[in-house]
């Protein structure tokens, strides 16, 4: 796989409201978007996105949901063949988000990995 770099950080939160306070004040990050039951910060060229789910939406539980790794298409596409070939379990995807393309996966010990082709820029399109 053609992995070019790391792309965000995903996390399961129970409250918007009491985590946010934490990642703009203390952490100093740049609030992109907030949604109803999400958030998009900024860190520089680090990008993360809060979600909040109550403990029955999740079997994840609350902390990291998953690290997502910036791939090209091209390289996407034979991902998600090597992917397939070698049975690695797929959580969702391939589907389009906003204009990139993205595959969630389980590693050893259900780690769950994001192969991702767009940007926040581009991420935040979807949301305009």
């Amino acid at each position: 796989m053609n992995i070019s770099g790391f792309n965000h950080l995903t996390i399961n939160t129970g409250s918007l409201e009491e985590s946010l306070p934490f990642y703009l004040n203390i952490m100093q990050a740049k609030l992109i978007h907030k949604g109803r039951r999400d958030v998009y910060l900024e860190w520089g060229p680090i990008w993360i996105c809060l979600q909040e789910k109550d403990s029955l939406e999740t079997s994840r539980g609350y902390g990291i949901h998953h690290i997502a790794f910036s791939i090209d298409e091209e390289g996407f596409l034979e991902a998600v063949k090597r992917l397939k070939e070698k049975e690695v379990p797929i959580v969702r995807g391939p589907l389009k988000r906003g204009k990139g393309w993205s595959i969630n996966f389980l590693a050893p010990d259900d780690v769950q990995f994001e192969l991702h082709t767009s940007n926040l820029e581009e991420r935040m399109e979807v949301w305009s």
